[in-house]
């Protein structure tokens, strides 16, 4: 086995990779819903339904691309060559995701469910070997750690940019529509040179005994990994709290705070700022504190920052609510290198206790909650939207705005607060991983 540690390039080449995702993830949380029931021009409810309709898509086209990856090996490697061949093509899916066309209601609406299908199902094709890739460029779980917080650092460089550039530029248009297609047209572009250069700065130089396995005999295999399964009910949850607080944001900033573009692009930009230094700040308080302690307690945390926003945070108190979000976004952040670092960890963990070891599969399954959390959230979303009596591009009553906070601060923060009390089940610690790597060279489960 290879012990070689990553060099600072590889972990940027590495990071870089996530940069071209958080197009999409971003997109996905800051963006879209906006887009879609004030630009493109969709019901709440019909945005809810396209999000949770779609993410089903994806999480069986997630699970058929871990397969993939488990099967096949190429000269460049088993997850590498994946970001090659679909980085064009991912950049083009996001573009047609955001061009707005001049039809009728049932024909938009036609395009938008064939957009964000053919853009979930090449994001998986690049997304579940991208994040499999940590498994194979290091063995080291510090180097690991490290090279996830590289990673989540430069994914949240890429955050920052879709925050700025595109309620920004799309406010140059007096015809939003195509300000926002402009806007994401540059945000692809950026995509696509970031997967590239992420395939041409990376290296696989770990190889994991894979045993061809039925899909129902990985699956009853994952059933057995207790710690996975803890793994992936966190994921659902945390996504969830996420993606509802991420795609309130933006009518929070408009319609709550009063706020202009400029505003909007303000907030936004807040957050995601504060999670660029919570990626920092995580690699560095683990170098002393336990990670899953920080997992635990910063998500409880979480939990009693956003009951302060919906109280303490009146409409267009703008100073409070920009530093109490950014204090959220800044403790939100602090689990994240942790959790992408130890799925590798539940997946060595999973081998040494029965003897099998699910890969592909297991990423994507993580892959799974993620997107059951993102349908979930989306469908919430919209029924909130709906139930709170939002009308675009209008002056919102009192009911609507109190709905808006409330999607901001307590709803969201109450999935965090689960997420942190399920961690309390979770029990691989850096000692105990040692030990599972230790059984795991006895019984020749690494190659090198």
């Amino acid at each position: 086995m290879q012990t070689q540690k990553l060099s600072v390039r590889e972990k940027i080449g590495f990071g870089v990779g996530d940069m071209a995702l958080n197009v999409v993830i971003s997109a996905m949380m800051l963006i879209i819903t906006f887009y879609y029931t004030d630009i493109f021009g969709l019901t709440p409810m019909d945005m809810g339904i396209l999000f949770f309709s779609v993410k089903i898509i994806g999480a069986i086209s997630d699970l058929v691309m871990g397969q993939i990856t488990d099967k096949f090996t190429f000269l460049s490697g088993r997850y590498r060559p994946w970001l090659l061949w679909l980085a064009v093509p991912y950049g083009v899916s996001v573009f047609f995701v955001f061009t707005t066309p001049h039809w009728a209601y049932d024909a938009k609406l036609i395009w938008a469910y064939s957009t964000y299908i053919m853009m979930t199902l090449i994001t998986s094709g690049v997304g579940i070997p991208y994040i499999s890739l940590p498994s194979a460029i290091t063995s080291d779980p510090k180097d690991r750690l490290s090279a996830n917080g590289y990673r989540l650092f430069l994914a949240k460089i890429g955050a920052f940019m879709v925050a700025i550039v595109v309620p920004i530029v799309a406010g140059l248009w007096t015809d939003r529509a195509v300000g926002y297609q402009i806007a994401m047209a540059i945000m692809s572009a950026v995509g696509v040179i970031m997967f590239l250069f992420c395939y041409f700065n990376t290296s696989e130089r770990v190889v994991h005994v894979v045993e061809r396995q039925s899909l129902v005999k990985q699956f009853a295999q994952l059933l057995k990994n207790d710690q996975w399964l803890i793994l992936v009910a966190v994921c659902v949850t945390g996504t969830i709290g996420y993606v509802i607080r991420g795609s309130v944001a933006i009518y929070y900033a408009k319609y709550y705070l009063g706020g202009d573009e400029k505003v909007v692009s303000a907030f936004l930009s807040t957050g995601v700022a504060a999670a660029i230094l919570s990626m920092i700040a995580s690699t560095w308080i683990t170098k002393f504190y336990c990670k899953i302690k920080l997992f635990r307690y910063t998500q409880l945390i979480v939990g009693v920052l956003s009951v302060m926003i919906y109280f303490l945070v009146g409409r267009n108190d703008v100073v409070l609510a920009f530093a109490l979000y950014f204090l959220l976004s800044f403790v939100v952040d602090l689990h994240a290198p942790v959790f992408w670092s130890i799925i590798s960890e539940t997946i060595d963990y999973g081998q040494v206790k029965n003897g099998k070891r699910v890969s592909g599969f297991a990423y994507g399954g993580i892959s799974v909650g993620q997107k059951a959390g993102m349908g979930i959230a989306g469908l919430l979303v919209g029924s909130l939207l709906t139930y709170f009596q939002y009308v675009p591009n209008q002056t919102q009553s009192d009911f609507s705005l109190m709905g808006i906070a409330l999607m901001l601060s307590i709803i969201p923060g109450f999935f965090h607060a689960v997420m942190g009390l399920l961690m309390f089940k979770y029990r691989i610690n850096d000692s105990y991983y040692g030990e599972i790597k230790d059984e795991m060279k006895l019984k020749g489960y690494i190659a090198n």
